[in-house]
């Protein structure tokens, strides 16, 4: 077994010259029976804005601390030691960008060993260890207290997680063998796996209580007090601990090995192969079933530091660095106090889009809104609906009834244009053509404001063409959401030449506070997300036409790691929808994007895949199949990736030539948060740097230097497909 003790972590600290320290503050809490807690407390001086995190320096005071703390323990001078955050905060884990600044293999090893060094302390100390959980505790903030004898939690908690899966890596301080031992297999799975890849879903405190992650639950005003105070009764016996969730040989001998089992199957059907840390987090919870906790904290130091090695972990950060801090400052977004203030919205149709526009926008804002459609009965469909989803929020308890109550009464119908008299903002999700919108919007202009500003929720539609049958052009902006609209977080806000400050701020201050993230993009056809897929897929449809089976098309992509073939996303857009936009984007660029008419006549026929009685996809359509059938140049699935890697190192570069976005990362930004493009692959650009598609289509790279992992090689190394079609 590795001797922690013995090894040298000096080069990470030399490495980690600009760490905000999370410091080790102990103070001495008497304790019944004239016995004491050592209380640490982590705190790294800055407010709950910045968490608390855990680089090498920390690390290592944190371990310092404890050395301290078990030679007190020895001398009876202390009875327990407990580790508690500042304010909100116990630890949000590991500084990413400090772990993807590794140097090399060895220092990455040594970063995964630093944490086990640290945190298995608590276990050695000769008294009984404890961690509160007195607020957000993410990855090894959490492991922190999976290390220790005991685990409090404040109800009001409202983030505890492993994220790293999603992260490209996996809980690699203790986590992976810890929690499977503390709460059993399957909830372990669901915490270490599943949460990460449903959109980094976290636990509330309530959760990690039921689970068996926490052992009791207090009160916010009175947490840390009623917390000492069970501690105390832990120590003198008088509190009697049950682990009701941990495994049993049964679990250990019969569930175990098939629950990894189904997880990895739902994983491959899920997502596919390409992504390494699901895989590497289930062969480390199905090792957890046996052995001893320092053979599965070694398997942890191999793993991980595999990991941080990787393409994918360095992608992943980037990734990261994307959504938390460029989609928080958007570029070239206006001064916010030039946004107008919303205090009635209007929704030009209520169909199931418009419908959940009005949901999102009543739930956030908390403002009347109000939506209109052709008669009665289709608005009365409309505002039902929308009634009912918020029965079923109330139902499920994310709201109160008094709050389901008071959104009801916010939202109302009408037939009448006039009653959006004093809507300051109006959007519309009418039928995908020009006319149509021009129209309503210059019907309902009549009505408002000069200055109220009008959005169109149009996904391949000129906004500025919307926009001329208008008295003041300058109020329209572009507001594309994406389907599922409560689910999906990216908003493109589309400016016209005329679109002025005042409106465009508007747009964006309104995006926050629906919960979403904007990115501005200029007015050309697709906008980003859906020009750079239907530049995707239109190469995906072209193989078809030409004679490649739909079997060998669907598969060429895989090493992207997408989170869906190309036909599952065409039947998931709905496959007119698909023929619409291939077509607007060939009449917009007809030397780089095809049409198909073979698309058409699938899109009248109504499906590709075929799938049994409960969605499953069990192959292709034999109709579908014979309305293809004909092509005569077929493609093998090597010509079929570099066409589409090189296709779309043309266009993105293309894109950001005609300055559509700012930088290549807000089109990676947008088709993280827009498509789902795997973290792991970073959006698109680095991924088409590191295959070297950048380097065949344009001479250069989009990132200087090159996204990838350590020892990796430039894109120069790696080797060219087969010759394209």
């Amino acid at each position: 077994m590795t001797d922690y003790s013995t090894i040298d972590f000096s080069e990470l600290v030399a490495h980690s010259g600009d760490e905000v320290v999370t410091h080790s503050f102990v103070r001495d809490v008497p304790l019944s029976g004239g016995r004491t807690l050592a209380l640490v407390t982590l705190d790294n001086g800055r407010d709950h804005t910045r968490p608390n995190t855990l680089g090498p320096v920390t690390l290592l005071e944190f371990a310092a601390t404890l050395d301290t703390l078990k030679e007190r323990a020895a001398r009876g001078e202390i009875h327990g030691v407990a580790v508690t955050g500042k304010p909100f905060i116990l630890a949000a884990g590991a500084d990413l960008t400090k772990i993807a600044d590794i140097p090399s293999l060895e220092a990455g090893k040594k970063l995964t060993q630093l944490g086990h060094y640290a945190f298995a302390k608590q276990a050695t100390l000769g008294v009984p260890s404890f961690v509160f959980i007195n607020g957000l505790a993410l990855g090894g903030g959490l492991e922190i207290g999976l290390n220790a004898d005991y685990r409090t939690v404040d109800e009001s908690v409202p983030a505890i997680a492993l994220p790293e899966v999603f992260l490209g890596l996996i809980p690699g301080w203790g986590g992976s063998y810890l929690l499977p031992n503390l709460i059993g297999i399957e909830n372990a799975l669901r915490v270490i796996v599943e949460n990460p890849l449903k959109n980094n879903r976290t636990l509330k405190a309530t959760d990690a209580l039921e689970l068996g992650i926490a052992d009791v639950m207090f009160p916010s005003a009175t947490f840390l007090e009623k917390s000492i105070a069970w501690a105390d009764g832990v120590i003198d016996g008088s509190v009697k601990v049950t682990r009701p969730h941990a495994p049993g040989k049964v679990e250990r001998l019969v569930k175990w090995d098939a629950a990894v089992g189904i997880a990895r199957k739902m994983l491959e059907g899920r997502i596919g192969t390409v992504a390494k840390s699901p895989y590497l987090a289930l062969d480390l919870l199905k090792a957890a079933k046996s052995g001893t906790k320092e053979e599965g904290f070694e398997r942890e130091d191999d793993a991980l530091s595999s990991l941080i090695a990787t393409d994918q972990l360095q992608a992943s950060v980037y990734a990261f660095n994307l959504v938390q801090k460029r989609a928080k400052r958007p570029a070239g977004a206006p001064d916010k106090a030039l946004a107008k203030p919303i205090t009635k919205v209007g929704v030009i149709g209520a169909g199931l889009m418009a419908s959940q526009f009005a949901l999102l926008f009543v739930r956030r804002l908390r403002v009347p809104v109000v939506i209109t459609d052709l008669d009665q009965a289709r608005v009365d469909k409309g505002v039902a609906y929308i009634h009912d989803e918020i029965a079923a929020l109330e139902s499920k308890q994310r709201i109160s009834s008094d709050e389901a109550n008071r959104l009801r009464a916010l939202v109302t119908g009408t037939t009448d244009k006039a009653d959006f008299a004093d809507a300051d903002w109006v959007i519309e999700a009418v039928f995908e053509e020009l006319g149509v919108k021009q129209e309503v919007f210059a019907e309902i202009e009549k009505h408002i404001a000069p200055d109220a500003i009008l959005a169109t929720n149009t996904s391949s539609l000129s906004v500025e063409k919307i926009g001329a049958r208008l008295e003041h052009p300058e109020r329209l902006v572009g507001f594309h959401f994406f389907n599922p609209v409560a689910v999906m977080p990216l908003i493109e806000v589309v400016t016209t030449p005329l679109t002025n400050d005042s409106t465009l701020s508007t747009a964006m201050v309104v995006a926050g506070k629906l919960k979403k993230n904007a990115v501005i993009t200029r007015d050309t056809p697709g906008f980003v997300v859906n020009r750079v897929l239907a530049r995707l897929l239109g190469e995906a449809m072209h193989a078809v036409d030409t004679g490649t089976p739909f079997e060998v098309v669907d598969h060429a992509l895989d090493g992207f790691g997408l989170p869906m073939t190309p036909f599952e996303l065409l039947e998931l857009v709905g496959l007119k929808v698909g023929a619409h936009v291939l077509d607007t984007h060939h009449a917009a660029f007809p030397d780089r994007f095809f049409e198909s008419q073979n698309l058409h006549k699938l899109a009248e026929y109504g499906k590709i895949l075929d799938r049994d009685s409960k969605g499953r996809i069990k192959g292709f359509d034999k109709g579908a199949q014979k309305i293809v059938a004909g092509g005569t140049t077929p493609m093998t699935a090597e010509q079929i990736l570099r066409r589409v890697e090189d296709g779309l190192a043309d266009e993105i570069r293309r894109m950001l030539d005609d300055d559509v976005v700012h930088a290549a990362e807000d089109i990676d930004l947008c088709m993280i948060l827009g498509a789902g493009w795997p973290f792991q692959m970073g959006g698109a650009t680095p991924y088409l740097d590191r295959v070297g598609a950048s380097e065949r289509v344009f001479g250069d790279t989009f990132h200087h230097p090159v996204i990838k992992g350590v020892g990796a090689g430039s894109p120069a190394d790696v080797p060219a497909a087969a010759d394209s079609h």
